[in-house]
């Protein structure tokens, strides 16, 4: 235990030396940054030194509050809380909201009873609606299973998005849902019918989950490492997001500043914490921590002081005025700036015995301190006044209609009033640089980089720090550097005889020494390969006369890698119209192409309806065209925001001719690289299950990995094995299948990730040698074809890649956007006779193919067509 923390925390500086509390005082005031080991100690200041720290925490708190252009206001939210069900899978021994299922009269509030209370809140004033709820009741009580299963609704998060979109529609309320612990999914299901959310991380001590008699003993949800990942998960997506510690519950002092970093280093690394309640315990009869003692009052005044310290002039920091008696001064000379959510209809139904303050007598207190009490929305002025990526686009409207447009707070004036909740009309018509396709490569991209590089993509210090620590826990692991060599001879010996064994984890150390293999060990390698190649699809190399056609670059996601994606207003944006799209089929098919591959930018301004609409576009154009679209992120974003499963969603895309999906947005399968990689992409699991389910369904998919970056050969090696095992799933069950596998090498040059320093300059001619075979071999038995990249590897080094274990070369696309904005300096195009040098100068002849390794059906047709001309 901590110095700090040896006679626990509700003493006053208990195991803290003078000297200590002096000098960690004096960098509070000096503005240093604090470490746990500090803020720990100064939260057990008390008397003068107490004061002292109000004064360092509040200067702190003041400084923001003038950055941000609100001197001296302290901010609250009119609201109404919803109960929508009291009933949870958890059991936390200090809660009185959850319940049984026979104290409450039904497991849910009726979607009426929900409106009724969310209307009674909009003729007092109220513009957000609280929802509030136990976690997945469904997963422990029947009785809630049941209530779902009668009223068509899968699940609570069905039917909490259900109710959102009718207060929505029926009064205009700003919903803010704290439905527990969610997943990157579910909060892509979700963002779009509220403007923010939240969840209480409370405490980041383990012991308090897994030791019996502990708060959170039996709480699956309540387990930190869950929270941690939901509020990491949140900021993904792109949430606004309320979160916050608990003190008093049984934590030291220590345990208790670890909760604070752990809350920074999420709102450093993705920006969506837009405020941090501190909340001090207070016990409650019929729970089993009834006897309890409440939290002290300077305690809570210390832990907010050191939360302020800690989190910075930026961050909003909040005490609920019902908890804390009449020490309103108190709390905001420890260092607020927000008194949260208050409601001139409901109860607090966490806190029944504790009334809210009367928002007049709120006032008069802060003004007492010289501060006036403003009203804000669910969500921060930060995120209102930026709109996308933080506020989805089906919401604009509602927020809009309540916020001043010059601060972000709410227009106190504003009366809420029912809007449709209803998709965007982006893509009625084309917008912006729609020629980029072709004058990318004539006059290049306007800049190097986006315009908000500085702050979509998280915060980069942080992320080195991230990528520094994996690193370090990895050469813990392994014991030593990952380049081996003595085992070479034992990998390249199972390439011949057995080359997919090559993926047994009981051959890891046999499979890196081949993977990173040099010199003559490299030599052999590709020699295996080829001879391998040869075997399975002979000497004709293949392609397929394809278009590319990417119909949008506007993205929010924050890819770290994608020099693709822009903002609205950037200068190289653009949006494709669906008859645009459809024309650009047309030209295609006139040139023999027998695809077309779609794939856009995450873009909020695109209705759900124009994937499938897009599809049936172009099959109305060109009857014949094979439709090969949307990468597992576009399908699952677009399921998720129309709130379908990710089945359902392709089963509309199958029925509307969508022929097979491209396997990309893989980059690599290791969830510990994908975000250092990206900010807010799908995990991989979410990948898994895209891809798997478009095999049930019929629909085949290449595979990729993008390569040469922040990862290593063990990243590979694992992808593969990842890749490997859906395929065996797929062919095990008769399904669909990956057609192909293509080694993507990642294009620095414009890359966001190596601009700020963190990537390293694409793979070697080494890598690029050694990922191609190696692939070959490892997936020997389970796919076929080996692709290499022209676009990316250029005309010679795609020519020795093909001696090396690849039969494919990809298409001749037509135009290709996405590599080139990233800087690649191998065109946009090859013809035919292109792509039969590159061949030829590897020795081999080549043959068409259609999307899956047949026939182009279409090609004669187009042939025959062409002559007639």
């Amino acid at each position: 235990m901590n110095i700090a923390d040896r006679e626990g925390t509700g003493q006053p500086q208990c195991g803290v030396s003078a000297s200590a509390m002096r000098r960690a005082l004096r960098r509070a005031g000096h503005g240093a940054t604090l470490d746990v080991t500090e803020a720990s100690i100064l939260m057990a200041a008390r008397g003068e030194q107490l004061e002292e720290l109000f004064e360092a925490a509040s200067t702190v708190r003041d400084a923001g509050l003038v950055v941000a252009d609100r001197p001296g206001i302290v901010t609250y939210s009119r609201k109404v809380f919803i109960p929508l069900t009291r009933l949870c899978r958890d059991r936390c021994h200090y809660c009185v909201f959850a319940t049984v299922p026979h104290r409450v009269p039904a497991a849910f509030l009726e979607r009426d009873e929900v409106l009724e209370i969310a209307r009674a809140g909009a003729l007092q004033g109220c513009k957000e609606a609280l929802f509030t709820l136990g976690d997945r009741p469904e997963d422990r009580w029947p009785a809630a299973r049941e209530w779902l299963e009668e009223r068509g609704y899968d699940s609570t998060l069905d039917y909490v998005r259900a109710c959102a979109i009718a207060v929505l529609e029926e009064t205009g309320l700003l919903p803010h849902l704290n439905p527990g612990v969610l997943s990157w999914e579910e909060f892509m299901r979700l963002k779009p019918v509220a403007p923010s959310m939240g969840m209480m991380l409370e405490t980041t001590a383990t012991r308090l989950w897994s030791q019996k008699g502990g708060p959170h003993y039996g709480s699956p949800d309540k387990e930190p490492a869950v929270r941690l990942r939901a509020l990491t998960d949140a900021g993904r997506v792109g949430v606004p997001f309320t979160t916050g510690i608990l003190i008093g519950i049984g934590e030291t002092r220590t345990e208790r500043a670890e909760s604070i970093f752990a809350i920074r280093s999420a709102a450093r690394a993705h920006g969506h914490v837009q405020e941090v309640i501190v909340q001090n315990f207070r016990a409650k009869p019929d729970t089993a921590m009834a006897e309890d003692p409440d939290a002290d009052l300077q305690d809570l005044a210390a832990s907010i002081a050191v939360t302020r310290l800690v989190l910075g002039p930026k961050m909003r920091v909040q005490a609920p005025p019902n908890l804390v008696g009449s020490e309103f001064a108190l709390m905001l000379r420890a260092g607020i700036d927000d008194w949260g959510g208050v409601s001139p209809v409901t109860p607090d139904h966490v806190n029944p015995e504790r009334p809210w303050p009367v928002i007049e007598e709120l006032a008069a207190r802060s003004a007492e301190s010289g501060f006036t009490l403003r009203e804000r929305l669910t969500a921060y002025p930060k995120y209102v006044l930026a709109g996308s990526p933080w506020i989805d686009t089906r919401l604009h409207a509602h927020v809009a209609a309540l916020a001043d447009p010059q601060t972000g707070l709410a227009d106190e004036l504003a009366v809420a009033e029912g809007r449709p909740w209803q998709e965007p009309d982006g893509g009625s018509e084309s917008t912006g640089r729609t020629d980029l396709h072709t004058s990318i490569d004539k006059a290049g991209r306007t800049q190097d980089r986006r315009g908000d590089f500085a702050s979509v993509y998280g915060d980069w210090d942080e992320l080195r720090g991230e990528l520094a620590a994996q690193r370090f826990r990895a050469a813990q692991r392994s014991g030593g550097p990952e380049r081996l060599t003595s085992d070479a001879r034992t990998g390249l010996d199972l390439a011949a005889s057995d080359p997919a064994a090559l993926l047994a984890p009981s051959n890891e150390t046999a499979a890196m020494a081949v993977l990173t293999a040099q010199g003559p060990a490299l030599q052999e390698l590709v020699r295996l390969a080829d001879d391998l190649r040869r075997q399975v699809v002979g000497d004709e190399v293949t392609y397929v006369i394809n278009r590319n056609i990417n119909f949008s670059n506007v993205c929010y996601v924050g890819c770290r890698f994608c020099a693709f994606a822009q903002r609205e207003r950037d200068a190289d944006a653009y949006r494709l119209s669906l008859p645009e799209i459809a024309s650009r089929a047309v030209e295609a098919a006139r040139d023999g192409a027998t695809e077309i591959c779609v794939q856009g930018g995450i873009d909020p301004q695109l209705p759900v309806t124009f994937y499938a609409d897009l599809v049936r576009a172009v099959r109305e154009a060109v009857p014949e065209m094979h439709v090969h679209a949307f990468s597992p992120m576009e399908i699952v974003s677009a399921a998720a925001k129309a709130g379908a499963s990710i089945r359902d969603w392709l089963t509309e895309l199958k029925a509307a001719g969508l022929g097979s999906i491209p396997g990309t947005a893989a980059e690599i399968l290791d969830d510990e690289v994908r975000w250092v990689l990206t900010k807010g992409k799908l995990p991989t699991a979410q990948w898994i299950e895209v891809v798997s389910t478009a095999h049930e369904l019929g629909i085949p998919s290449s595979s990729t990995m993008m390569y040469g970056h922040i990862d290593e050969p063990r990243h590979w090696l694992g992808h593969l094995r990842t890749l490997a095992a859906i395929q065996d799933r797929s062919l095990e069950a008769g399904a669909a299948s990956f057609t192909e596998f293509v080694p993507l090498p990642f294009v620095h040059h414009n890359a966001p990730i190596y601009l700020a320093g963190i990537a390293r300059p694409g793979p070697t001619e080494r890598d690029n040698r050694a990922v191609h075979a190696f692939a070959r071999l490892a997936l020997h038995g389970r796919i076929d074809h080996i692709q290499c990249s022209w676009v990316k590897l250029g005309d010679n080094l795609a020519a020795d890649i093909l001696r090396g274990g690849a039969d494919d070369m990809g298409g001749t696309l037509m135009e290709e956007t996405i590599s080139r904005m990233a800087g690649s300096e191998n065109g946009s195009q090859r013809s035919v006779e292109e792509l039969t040098a590159i061949a030829a100068a590897a020795g081999r002849s080549v043959r068409q193919r259609s999307t899956t390794y047949g026939q182009p059906h279409m090609a004669q047709q187009a042939s025959e067509a062409h002559a007639e001309h």
